[in-house]
């Protein structure tokens, strides 16, 4: 198959490359406006109950979580001074008028005293801005100028759950061309090093640059049927870069070596895709399972990842085994051109050097006092997981200096409760209006005597500390005929575990007839009901990884113990990264140095996006290793020496790779938006500690204390991989028709 795929590459080279560009051009015209279409959040599940919860606010009550916060501050005096007051009022009054704007509620309108600073300076006015996201976005752009600002007598800024995902969606298009340029600048310096040659250097630019604007392409295209989140475009440039930089350095070397080897260039590039291109595949399909994993997970933020990763990896596979070969197809052996190695250096020496090899039989020597200690010291780097504290995309996220970010900070410190955070809670009623308001008068009394709730709202009044404390806002509905709502503000952040206990608490509080059918909604709950989904899905992915990549592996080098190995050697990195994780941006260590304010818990997003993203670039190196350890154990049926050949033709690929990864990943870790940050470091270490400690050190301990057996499998299985398993071979033209093919 490969070898038909080669032969027909050289032989279309120019279509194939023209054909290329005009693909570039199309899917960059129609992706340009994909950023537009993109939205945020996407971390609850459709069917938990806090989704529902929130279906119901919007169809039955046209409502829903305040998503548009202003703070009022008084410029002189106090908010309750004339001139403020009318001002204040005047504004609200304003702002509910506006259309696609409803639920407006205020210090000054509705006498709220939770809605007063503690000073007396500053107060607030709640309201929602209704349509989809992107149209209320939209909306928040237009009502912005108008309402914030400086007047007479007060000073007006913004935030809520709508600002702060416009601030995080500015900041992810102000943070990403600058990361795309450091990554490129430094990562192009770095390969005309690795590579050589300024020629040879710039294919894997162009390799990452056809996989992602293809991939920014097709996610326009999946908006069109379906949700996209705003953070996949990272994904698609950060892993569009590496597994160009990765595919390209096989490629290349390989071709050199086949060159070097005494091949005429269009044979070499046959032989290339019949080797490296059979490990690319592999590779390929590696990552793309571990991504497609996500696909488990009913949450659009998670599925995103999985669209643009699976097509990223999915393109730069083509481009490596298609596009790249019949490139070199083309510059034959002027991809050798403008060197940068001193006269008298060989430009094929592809090899790492017997630095690798030494080092592999040094380890093989003494695979016990190596594997033993570095096996302790990423269990101890790991323990810090078991602390683990989770929560949702908040303006914590944001930088320090996003106003969004400030405001809510000010909210939280001089506000009594946590008025954005409020609990949303639907239940039904069988339509009997004086039996039901008695019984929700005393559903709302009971509920706002919980330990961490500020106040209750519904249609009967306000409620604080079990008693009615003043009457309902006129401007909310609060009942329609299938039933009635209230409004659970806490005093705990919504993020915390007081937040989760005080959901189930709110949960668990009886309803008398004739209310029926409670739902509670908001964020505090969404993030339980996240935790509760991730949790139920997580078992299910990691299964489907670990099953499919056992296979995959299995395939390739035809042993089990080797797929079981590189499983659990993997899952041994990962925990030691959840753990540094946690430390780092949990507890806040090196937050000084690396510019974010820590929180007290991760993202729950974090976890599952970096096992999928490090593990498949973890199976990525696995496959590249591995996959030369067989070729040599097939030639020389030597462990040992096998093991120490395939480190030393593969080392130095795997860690220019993995140097090159490192700066692309830390180009997104210096991002504003702590996620992004999260993300970067955590695949930046993940990749280093994999080049780095697993592939040089516990792959080779361990294969030496495995020994033969490493290449064991059942006597069924060995015949199922001989019939059905891949083998390495020379391509053997089948008749005068391929050979002639060879030679055009």
């Amino acid at each position: 198959m490969y070898s038909r795929l080669a032969l027909l590459v050289v032989r279309f080279r120019v279509p194939i490359l023209i054909a290329t560009a005009l693909m570039l051009l199309a899917s960059g015209a129609f992706g340009v406006s994909v950023l537009d279409r993109l939205k945020g959040g996407g971390l609850t599940d459709p069917a938990s109950e806090s989704t529902v919860a929130a279906a119901r606010l919007a169809d039955d009550f046209a409502a829903g979580p305040d998503n548009l916060v202003l703070l009022v501050h008084a410029r002189t005096g106090t908010i309750d001074d004339r001139a403020v007051v009318t001002e204040a009022t005047k504004l609200a009054t304003a702002l509910a008028a506006e259309p696609g704007v409803s639920n407006v509620v205020s210090y000054w309108g509705q006498h709220v005293p939770q809605l007063r600073s503690s000073d007396r300076t500053s107060a607030l006015i709640l309201a929602r801005v209704g349509g989809e996201e992107t149209e209320a976005l939209h909306r928040l752009a237009e009502l912005k100028p108008r309402y914030e600002g400086a007047r007479d007598a007060i000073e007006v800024r913004t935030t809520g759950p709508l600002e702060i995902q416009r601030d995080i969606e500015a900041q992810i298009q102000e943070d990403l061309p600058k990361a795309e340029g450091v990554a490129m600048s430094i990562t192009l310096i770095l390969l005309v090093f690795i590579f050589g040659t300024v020629v040879a250097a710039s294919l894997p630019i162009l390799v990452g640059l056809i996989a992602i604007v293809a991939t920014l392409g097709g996610l326009r295209l999946m908006t069109e049927f379906t949700d996209v989140s705003v953070f996949a475009l990272n994904l698609t440039t950060a892993l569009g870069i590496a597994l160009g930089i990765d595919y390209t350095l096989l490629v290349v070397a390989r071709y050199r070596e086949e060159l070097a080897a005494g091949r005429a260039p269009h044979d070499a590039v046959v032989r290339t895709v019949c080797t490296a291109g059979r490990t690319i595949v592999f590779s390929g399909a590696t990552v793309a399972v571990s991504l497609s994993a996500l696909m488990v997970f009913p949450q659009f933020f998670f599925r995103s990842f999985a669209y643009a990763g699976m097509g990223v990896t999915l393109v730069a596979v083509l481009a490596s085994i298609v596009v790249l070969p019949a490139l070199l197809a083309v510059l034959g052996h002027r991809v050798e051109k403008l060197s940068v190695r001193r006269r008298g250096r060989s430009a094929h020496a592809t090899e790492p050097g017997r630095r690798w090899y030494r080092l592999a039989h040094l380890v093989m020597r003494h695979p016990v006092l190596v594997a033993a200690p570095v096996v302790l010291v990423l269990l101890l780097l790991a323990v810090p997981f078991g602390r683990v504290q989770f929560g949702l995309i908040d303006h914590n996220v944001l930088p320090t200096g996003a106003q969004s970010r400030q405001v809510s900070e000010e909210i939280s410190r001089d506000f009594p409760g946590e008025q954005t955070a409020a609990l949303h809670v639907v239940v039904a009623d069988a339509g009997d209006e004086a039996g039901y308001r008695t019984v929700l008068a005393g559903y709302a009394a009971r509920l706002s005597g919980l330990t961490d709730v500020s106040r209750v709202e519904t249609v009967t009044g306000i409620y604080a500390g079990g008693k009615q404390v003043a009457s309902a806002p006129a401007a909310i509905t609060y009942a329609t005929a299938t039933g009635v709502r209230l409004l659970v503000v806490p005093t705990v952040d919504p993020m915390s575990a007081a937040a989760g206990d005080l959901v189930r608490r709110v949960r668990d509080t009886p309803v008398a007839a004739p209310l029926t059918h409670r739902l509670v909604g908001g964020q505090a709950a969404e993030l339980v009901d996240a935790k509760d989904s991730v949790g139920a899905h997580v078992p299910w992915a990691l299964g489907l990884i670990a099953v499919v990549t056992f296979v995959l592996l299995f395939l390739m080098l035809g042993s089990v113990v080797l797929p079981l190995k590189a499983i659990l050697l993997n899952l041994l990195s990962l925990t030691a990264l959840y753990g540094t994780m946690v430390w780092i941006f949990q507890d806040g260590h090196l937050s000084s140095l690396l510019g974010f304010t820590p929180t007290g818990y991760l993202s729950i997003a974090i976890p599952v996006l970096m096992f999928c993203m490090a593990f498949g670039l973890s199976m990525d190196y696995e496959v590249f290793l591995m996959s030369r350890i067989k070729e040599e154990y097939a030639r020389s049926g030597d462990n040992k020496e096998a093991v120490a050949r395939g480190l030393q033709r593969t080392a130095g690929l795997i860690t220019a790779s993995a140097a090159v990864m490192a700066i692309v990943f830390a180009a997104f870790a210096t991002s504003g938006v702590v996620l992004i940050k999260m993300f970067g470091l955590g695949v930046l270490l993940a990749v280093l500690v994999d080049a780095l400690v697993i592939r040089s050190a516990l792959v080779p301990a361990f294969m030496k204390l495995m020994g033969d057996a490493n290449w064991w499998a059942p006597r069924p299985l060995s015949a199922l991989h001989r019939r059905f398993g891949l083998h390495e071979h020379e391509p053997q033209p089948e008749d005068r028709k391929e050979q002639e093919l060879t030679r055009v």
